[in-house]
């Protein structure tokens, strides 16, 4: 069994995102990608947002931040929606004849449930497949992938540690895949 790994290079990100834009159009399950890619956030608390976790039908504009309850640890956390998120959130309601606010943001068939882990699981997978990505992906490389991108832009590992709500830096670095990144780099500069 192979361990999920994070979308190192931006490139594949970028088909990624374009399969269900340009390739296979399903503006719902790019806005999912870009929102995973972008947020940090478990699959599991991704597919319980309503509309009006992102959407003020009042104002009528997208939030500026996402604010909820994790599933798994049961902490508040709030997440800043960059213009990426933003974007693909609103091609994503641009489409869209109507929704409610408590309407899932990301329904299922049957539009009063919302997408299904295992739903999630299959459109990633088969992207990756069908795009020949050299490693697997799943719903958990999304999360990672914002966590490995940030690093390498410089974000401090506390910081990640507290977005991930991890107890030690060794635990995030493995989580991310740098220890084995740091070991490939050896690897290539010893060039005997």
């Amino acid at each position: 069994m192979s361990v999920t790994q994070p979308i190192r290079n931006i490139s594949e990100i970028e088909k990624l995102k374009n399969y269900y834009y340009l390739e296979k159009p399903n503006l719902r399950n790019y806005a999912l990608i870009c929102l995973g890619i972008n947020s940090a956030l478990r699959i599991s608390d991704l597919l319980e947002l309503n509309w009006q976790d992102v959407y003020d039908f009042t104002k009528k504009h997208f939030l500026k931040h996402i604010m909820l309850k994790e599933r798994k640890t049961g902490k508040q956390t709030r997440i800043a929606l960059n213009q990426n998120a933003l974007k693909a959130l609103q091609l994503y309601k641009s489409g869209l004849q109507q929704i409610n606010p408590t309407d899932y943001l990301f329904p299922g068939r049957n539009r009063a449930n919302h997408l299904s882990r295992s739903q999630a699981f299959r459109l990633i997978k088969t992207a990756g497949q069908e795009l020949n990505f050299e490693t697997d992906i799943s719903c958990h490389s999304l999360r990672k992938t914002f966590g490995y991108h940030a690093w390498k832009s410089g974000a401090q590992p506390a910081v990640l540690m507290n977005i991930y709500n991890h107890s030690s830096f060794q635990t995030t670095k493995r989580y991310l895949g740098i220890e084995q990144d740091d070991r490939d780099q050896i690897f290539l500069d010893v060039n005997l």
